[in-house]
């Protein structure tokens, strides 16, 4: 076997080896996609109906609360980027983190500062890299996550929102994540959680003359409003990791079929190249046997 082609041989075995794992990786997040579908179906009625129980209480109080009232010169925000913890994702996690810093410079030019909180290591490590700080992380459960991760993750969150901005508060809460559109599209938004926006109303509600029912809080709308905030934080926190994962799972399955189809057009193409090599090596031979014998012959008839 000639050397070009033992080259060849070799490649495609490498290529082979690696197709198989990108095979096995791709079925791997097509399974896991279906269950983190299940889990957003599961968890966003109750984030829904979470936001309308709040947004139920501030507008029948006039209690001043973080979760509903905004400051008139907020000073400092946080920004809650969720990425991957692993890669062979395509875009995912960069998109997310360019997502992260456009809404980064937006509050920075409305003259806010920004503290960072970051899920995942993807962008740990992004930040990490560029020496940039970071308030807090998380990391290890971004393809699955649980209530509980999401109320380790919402914890500090909330101190910060109760704290006043001269003690290291804050007066906003943002969060950006890959939302789950399909199997094909994900798509990077960013949300602020806090302070609740209580303007987006439905278009029929306000032009109904119908007398709005009256509510009486026990023992005030302020213990209310107490006991709704951290429930409210991590509902939305919990939905996001949810569809950061279904996110994920979407992009790693798309991304690792590209891998996949790739290698088996280098596999065919490398096939190809081996074939002629051989065939090239065969002429040869049968060139050099023909030859051998022409000579042999002639040398025969040359004794004679």
């Amino acid at each position: 076997m000639g050397a070009q082609l033992r080259v060849y041989k070799r490649r495609i075995r490498s290529v082979t080896a690696t197709k198989k794992i990108t095979k096995a990786m791709e079925m791997i997040a097509a399974s896991r996609i279906v269950k983190a579908q299940r889990q957003v179906a599961a968890s966003t009625p109750y984030a829904s109906e979470l936001t309308r129980a709040v947004t139920a209480v501030a507008t029948g109080s006039n209690t001043q609360h973080p979760l509903t009232t905004e400051a008139e010169k907020p000073a400092r925000a946080a920004v809650l980027l969720i990425t991957s913890d692993r890669g062979l994702a395509g875009g995912y996690s960069s998109n997310a983190i360019k997502a992260g810093e456009q809404l980064t410079e937006r509050l920075k030019g409305e003259g806010k500062e920004v503290d960072t909180y970051i899920v995942g290591r993807k962008g740990v490590s992004y930040y990490a890299f560029r020496e940039r700080k970071v308030v807090e992380s998380w990391t290890g459960f971004t393809d699955s996550p649980t209530y509980a991760d999401a109320k380790a993750v919402a914890a500090p969150l909330i101190e910060a929102v109760q704290q006043d901005t001269a003690e290291g508060g804050v007066d906003e809460l943002h969060i950006v994540f890959t939302e789950f559109v399909s199997m094909m599209t994900q798509t990077p938004i960013e949300d602020r959680l806090l302070p609740l926006s209580l303007d987006a109303k439905d278009e029929d509600e306000q032009a109904s003359t119908e007398l709005l029912p009256l509510f009486d809080f026990e023992p005030s709308a302020e213990d209310v409003l107490d006991a709704l905030l951290p429930r409210y934080v991590e509902s939305r926190i919990y939905n996001a990791l949810l569809q950061a994962a279904a996110s994920e799972h979407a992009a790693r399955r798309r991304a690792m079929k590209s891998a996949t189809d790739n290698a088996e057009e280098l596999i065919k193409s490398l096939s190809r190249l081996a074939n002629q090599a051989r065939q090239a090596e065969i002429t040869q031979e049968i060139s050099e046997i023909v030859g051998g014998a022409s000579a042999l012959a002639d040398a025969t008839a040359g004794s004679d």
